[in-house]
């Protein structure tokens, strides 16, 4: 239950036992692709968390497709948790790094169409992002029957400095 405020940061490796649970709990239900605990560490650099009252709550990352697009994956929040606008902050903190990189497209492929609507996004057809299909799509058993819908949100980047 939520008692206190939503505080969004940069994951570090303590954070990892915990990602890998929130990851692993939306991958068991087909709804996430599995991250292993030493892809996690790897990639680190690029999860946000968010926290109440210390407790880990929500996670989402920010990956770099191609030169301006980038894709949110592994956004989820713990049971007991959702529905109180964490996945909203989430996005908010993902997308502001997004600008502050100075990329102008952000994408996701998801089943929660409705929710990346609310945060800006628009329905567009998958085979608009060439490099997300040659990225990750070859190594998905879904990727000869995805059923997954393809959102962007174009920014207004502001550069780093």
């Amino acid at each position: 239950m939520k008692t206190g405020t939503v505080a969004c940061r940069k994951a570090t490796e303590r954070d990892l036992d915990t990602l890998y649970r929130i990851i692993q709990g939306y991958a068991e239900q087909g709804i996430m692709l599995p991250r292993s605990r030493e892809m996690l560490q790897e990639q680190i650099e690029t999860f946000v968390v968010a926290e109440i009252d210390d407790e880990l709550v929500g996670c989402g990352a920010l990956t770099r497709l191609g030169p301006d697009l980038v894709e949110i994956r592994s956004l989820g929040v713990t049971d007991g948790h959702k529905g109180q606008g964490i996945g909203n902050k989430l996005i908010a903190a993902l997308v502001e790094e997004a600008a502050r990189l100075g990329i102008a497209k952000v994408m996701a492929l998801t089943y929660e169409v409705s929710f990346f609507q609310r945060n800006g996004f628009t329905i567009v057809p998958k085979d608009v992002f060439p490099e997300k299909v040659w990225k990750d799509c070859m190594n998905c058993k879904k990727r000869f029957a995805c059923d997954e819908i393809a959102v962007l949100r174009r920014l207004e980047a502001k550069p780093e400095v």
